[in-house]
């Protein structure tokens, strides 16, 4: 027997653990049949050593739940990838809760379905109009640094976009689908890498895409950051507040239209001019702008004055139901929670993440091993904490975030793309006003403005989440992505 003694014993190197299974799905006018491909792909880097190329290496391994139609035409066919945001987050809510073949049975706001859940079909699925690639970013889900690389090199813009793309351009290679109508589905934060990837895809790689479907988008920080000096984002959530306040029965029997439009021209003029003012405000008109924000708020006037005006979002969802003993959400304002301290300026927690979080862990977490057949003993990071708690906006050192200039100058390099953009009115996270503004700044000629189209529903930021809306959105979406395929 050799003597090993003193040697380094290796991991064995990582390979991609897709499983394949298949599946049918009925929808209105047909049945369909589809494989899913889930597991991990292995990114690997082009390794120099002095100079000379020392091979590739691997550096990733990420996870991804594909959906592919049997026998179509792939030159013909769309695929949309699809992730979501956090930073930190997996794609199991626009998985299983909007876009995928099966979906969760979550409840909604007032009527939370109960433990263990459950999973239906979703006829509504966009699978019916195009193939589907959930992607879940390093740390997120199942996908990991490979070993010994470092995982904060994908917990950041650059080094997220990159690897995702990496994922996108492999999987479109292998796949056989470069001629294909391509999209992205982004939400949340990932609007912010969907407007990236638009831009480092075309850069990078020349791959071209169709359209983009931004749901519950941010794609300027500026629009939506309380941070000091910087009082626009009290204008922009103005809106969301009026909606969150109307619908919890604080602004009597009005519509619900005709209170965002009184909300919106609030914040477009007379609001911003009052913040701008400073000390130079009258009494006179700092009375009257106390007055307008509480009739919009439902808030009492004594404590807009003693916020000095500014109304920071989590203060707002802790304030506005303190006579009632409850809290309201910030991703989705119709829930309302409990807190063991009403006299304090922040909640504990978001009801509305809370609310929804076992549902969908539980439900993914039975389907990959029991439906897809992919087994894997990690932890299934729904919510990546560490991930987002340590992620990295170096590339923006003394600069707010924003994507808006990438997504402009990829959609001026590509007349055919075509943006979605889908808000919820309840939204307290990426307020739908704050969307505008940014849209209303995008670099774009006269020409291309109208390649963009913005959808609106009467909930949150998983606007899913509420059935109206989860059925009107799965028709829009679909609308969008036939219509912007070119086909």
């Amino acid at each position: 027997m050799a003597d090993t003694t003193g040697e380094e014993t290796k991991a064995p190197e990582p390979t991609d653990d897709l499983v394949t299974t298949s599946h049918t799905l009925t929808v209105t006018r047909r049945k369909l049949n589809y494989t899913a491909t889930t597991g991990r792909l292995v990114l690997r880097k082009e390794v120099l050593t002095d100079g000379k190329f020392d091979g590739h290496l691997p550096k990733a391994e990420v996870f991804l739940t594909a959906y592919t139609l049997d026998d179509a035409d792939p030159t013909q066919r769309p695929v949309t990838f699809a992730f979501n945001g956090g930073p930190g987050s997996s794609s199991v809510w626009l998985h299983l809760g909007l876009l995928g073949p099966r979906r969760v049975v979550s409840g909604d706001a007032g009527d939370l379905a109960p433990p263990p859940y459950g999973l239906v079909d979703n006829p509504e699925s966009l699978l019916e109009h195009s193939d589907l690639v959930f992607i879940d970013p390093v740390g997120t889900g199942y996908s990991r640094a490979a070993a010994n690389e470092k995982p904060g090199d994908y917990h950041g813009f650059k080094g997220d976009i990159e690897s995702v793309g990496e994922v996108i351009r492999l999987w479109t290679t292998r796949n056989g689908r470069w001629l294909s109508p391509k999209f992205l589905a982004g939400e949340s934060y990932g609007t912010t890498r969907a407007g990236g990837l638009a831009y480092h895809l075309q850069h990078r790689h020349g791959l071209y895409l169709n359209g983009i479907v931004l749901i519950s988008a941010v794609l300027d920080f500026g629009s939506l950051d309380f941070t000091k000096g910087n009082d626009l984002p009290y204008a922009t959530f103005l809106p969301t507040y009026a909606a969150i306040a109307h619908y919890h029965g604080l602004l009597g029997d009005r519509p619900l239209a005709d209170v965002l439009t009184e909300a919106e021209e609030f914040a477009a003029r007379d609001y911003p001019w009052a913040l701008a003012q400073g000390h130079r405000l009258s009494a006179e008109d700092r009375a009257a702008t106390v007055t307008r924000l509480a009739s919009l708020t439902g808030l009492s006037e004594d404590f807009i004055d003693r916020v000095d005006m500014r109304v920071e979002h989590v203060r707002f969802y802790t304030e506005v139901l303190r006579h009632r003993r409850q809290t309201v959400g910030r991703l989705d304002g119709r829930f309302t929670g409990w807190d063991p301290d009403y006299g304090r300026e922040h909640w504990e927690n978001d009801p509305s993440f809370t609310a929804l979080t076992g549902a969908y862990a539980a439900a993914l977490n039975h389907y990959v091993r029991a439906e897809l057949e992919y087994p894997n003993d990690l932890p299934y990071e729904v919510i990546s904490e560490s991930t987002g708690e340590n992620w990295s906006f170096k590339e923006f050192e003394n600069a707010h975030v924003t994507v808006a200039d990438k997504l402009a100058a990829a959609m001026r390099a590509n007349p055919y793309l075509k943006v979605h953009v889908a808000s919820g009115y309840l939204d307290g996270a990426t307020p739908y006003f704050a969307t505008e503004h940014v849209l209303a700044h995008l670099q774009l000629p006269a020409e291309l403005r109208d390649n963009i189209e913005v959808a609106y529903y009467e909930a949150g930021h998983m606007m899913y989440a509420h059935e109206p809306s989860r059925l009107q959105q799965s028709k829009d979406i679909a609308a969008f992505v036939q219509a912007a395929s070119n086909r």
